[in-house]
């Protein structure tokens, strides 16, 4: 850690700049990243950087812009960016000019742009878009003669190819009917791999996906088949004379039970493809990113345990080999068209998020500073720990403790703090989230607990697995064995104890209110109190149900999510609950935050429905953000005396 003295305060945490984009150019000279800053007052400004992989000169901004930037992607030729500009396709040169006519999109296409791919030659892009609205849609919308029929006029984002000098886009017929989610064109100009959702709805979109090739100059289409939940970032490789595309996704059949790289090896015309084949399969780590290289096997980034590995494919054996690892969390792996540069967003226990490159095999350069006022913090002590569940499995987690206080300052009220998915995790990052932040915890007096217990990433596809269909159940003990851990250790104070969490974080904290009374305050934020409501109304509907063991519709009941509910409980809670949710929340319908208060004020539970209007699952208000760091640390401060102020 560097020299600290001062507190950290909810304003630095909301009022930050942070890496949201990353591209390395082609010829792997320069990086190109966005920037999100916010501050008091004012709305959010995206701004454009480019700096030099090897750290020869400092980063420079190129652009800034209210308006959101997404899809940054370099053109071929490393000489200029090509990105979405709030909502419109640019070309920006790295003067920060337009490349082309001065502040115009490059093209006047009136439907909505999801995604873009540059390709080879240099002067086509392949752009997912919707239709154009016809004028019968303006009548509609004009009049309000807006009946909605699900399933019908759906707005795909078709796969069209515009052509830079014209700006006229051209329709890929042989997909018209899908919408286009994600592609890559093979190194050598040839095809485009594209990956494909029957809908744009995630259910059923997400579960219906396929893969296809598409010929750029004639728009033929072949069909490789359909691929696995969650499907995304195709990458070529050849191997003996033989192309094959891999990408990520659950492995088939499963829904929920964490992403592996699959791959099909792509057959002649006419020819059906063979099965597809996972080249993840057995591992004890999770792929996080697969990046294409011209001209060798893809590289690919993992979450292992409590850090990030980078990994290339050995196109002989089929397997991924470790090159380098990665302390803490590295996310967003991008590389140079040979490989021989890479770069990623990453963020250790005490530095925040920020862009790192150099050679795959390491070590990596920090090259940005986005937040260089947060040295001066004094953070909360975060420690790793490692444990057994009660059935022996191995588990990892973090522990943060107040700042300026060691172990031997104990005990200390403590906070479980349990992540969302449940496939994500705790890395050794920084713990600094403006909704719910271990630091901002820990600097109230509490120590803060952070596990990543089964069903998380970063241990396997079998370890994530053993969650489906039992969400609540041996996730819920192994949280247990590690509070008893640190209890027995003197770390924890057995008598001032909390849990909180956000999404599945925020279901778990409602299940354990309901089978235990050992917490002194919960704070459910965001989470699932009925799984069966949660399948009916969640956007993401099958895997819902598959984590929570069945949809309702199987019969009169009991139904097993039944059993898995946390409502089903509501009468065994003795715990004050903070329930905190946006009220727009799409992921996890704000019902679920309603159903579960009327619960507990029915039988008369200390607790507080907190609403958060405009919202959706995440909070993104600076005020709204503001009062749920404050709020949330006056009420564990309130209930287990940890000394906040």
């Amino acid at each position: 850690m560097t020299d600290a003295t001062t507190e950290l305060t909810a304003e630095q945490i909301v009022d930050y700049g942070m890496p949201v984009g990353l591209a390395m150019s082609p010829d792997g000279r320069l990086v190109a990243y966005a920037v999100r800053n916010t501050r008091k007052g004012e709305p959010p400004i995206r701004s454009l950087w480019v700096a030099a992989a090897d750290g020869s000169s400092a980063p420079r901004r190129i652009k800034a812009n209210p308006a959101p930037i997404s899809s940054l992607r370099w053109a071929p030729d490393s000489q200029s960016l090509i990105c979405m500009l709030g909502g419109k396709l640019h070309r920006i040169g790295l003067d920060g000019g337009e490349a082309g006519a001065a502040g115009e999109p490059l093209t006047a296409w009136g439907g909505a742009i999801s995604d873009q791919w540059p390709l080879a030659d240099g002067r086509t892009v392949a752009v997912a878009a919707e239709d154009e609205p016809t004028e019968e849609d303006e009548r509609r919308e004009a009049e309000r003669d807006d009946a909605r029929v699900w399933g019908e006029r759906e707005p795909l984002s078709r796969l069209r190819l515009l052509d830079l000098d014209t700006g006229v886009l051209r329709l890929v017929d042989g997909l018209a009917h899908r919408h286009v989610v994600d592609a890559a064109q093979r190194p050598d100009g040839g095809p485009l791999a594209v990956l494909t959702w029957n809908s744009p709805d995630l259910d059923p979109g997400l579960y219906n996906a396929e893969l296809h090739l598409v010929d750029p100059l004639t728009g033929a289409v072949q069909d490789l088949g359909a691929v696995g939940a969650d499907a995304g970032s195709p990458a070529w490789w050849s191997v003996d004379g033989a192309w094959h595309v891999a990408y990520l996704a659950v492995a088939p059949p499963g829904l929920v039970e964490g992403r592996a790289v699959l791959d099909v090896t792509v057959p002649a015309a006419g020819v059906a493809p063979a099965a597809h084949s996972n080249l993840t399969a057995g591992m004890a780590v999770c792929p996080t990113s697969l990046v294409q290289i011209a001209d060798g096997p893809p590289l690919a980034l993992f979450a292992d345990g409590l850090d990030t590995a980078v990994h290339r494919l050995d196109p002989v054996e089929r397997r991924f080999q470790r090159l380098s690892g990665l302390d803490g969390l590295a996310l967003s792996l991008t590389a140079s068209r040979s490989g021989a540069t890479v770069a990623v967003v990453a963020t250790t226990a005490y530095a925040p998020r920020d862009i790192h490159a150099g050679p795959p095999a390491g070590p990596l350069l920090r090259l940005s500073d986005t937040r260089p006022e947060l040295r001066r913090i004094t953070w909360g002590k975060q420690e790793r720990l490692s444990w057994k569940a009660a059935d022996g499995l191995a588990l990892d987690g973090l522990l943060i403790l107040p700042p300026g206080r060691s172990r031997a300052d104990g005990p200390f009220p403590l906070v479980a703090l349990v992540h969302g998915g449940p496939y994500d995790r705790y890395a050794d990052e920084l713990m600094l989230n403006p909704v719910i932040s271990g630091q901002w915890l820990a600097t109230g007096g509490c120590a803060v607990f952070m596990p990543n217990p089964r069903g998380s990433e970063g241990r396997g596809a079998d370890f994530a697995a053993t969650v489906v269909g039992a969400v609540g159940e041996d996730e819920w003990t192994d949280i247990v064995s590690g509070i008893d851990l640190l209890v027995a250790e003197g770390v924890a104070d057995p008598e001032r104890l909390g849990i909180a969490g956000w999404s599945h974080g925020g279901f778990m904290a409602a299940w354990a209110v309901g089978q235990t009374d050992r917490f002194k305050a919960a704070l459910m934020g965001a989470g699932i109190s009925d799984w069966g409501v949660q399948t009916a109304l969640g956007e993401w509907g099958l895997q819902d149900s598959a984590l929570g063991g069945s949809s309702g519709w199987e019969g009169p009941g009991p139904h097993r999510h039944d059993r898995l509910s946390p409502v089903s409980y509501a009468s065994r809670i003795r715990t004050p609950v903070l329930i905190v949710h946006g009220e727009e929340d799409t992921n996890v319908p704000f019902g679920q935050a309603v159903l579960f208060h009327r619960a507990l004020r029915y039988y008369g539970v200390d607790h507080q429905l907190v609403a958060y209007p405009r919202e959706g699952h995440i909070i993104h208000e600076r005020n709204h953000q503001l009062d749920l760091l404050r709020r949330s640390r006056e009420w564990f401060d309130r209930r287990l005396g940890a000394g906040t102020g």
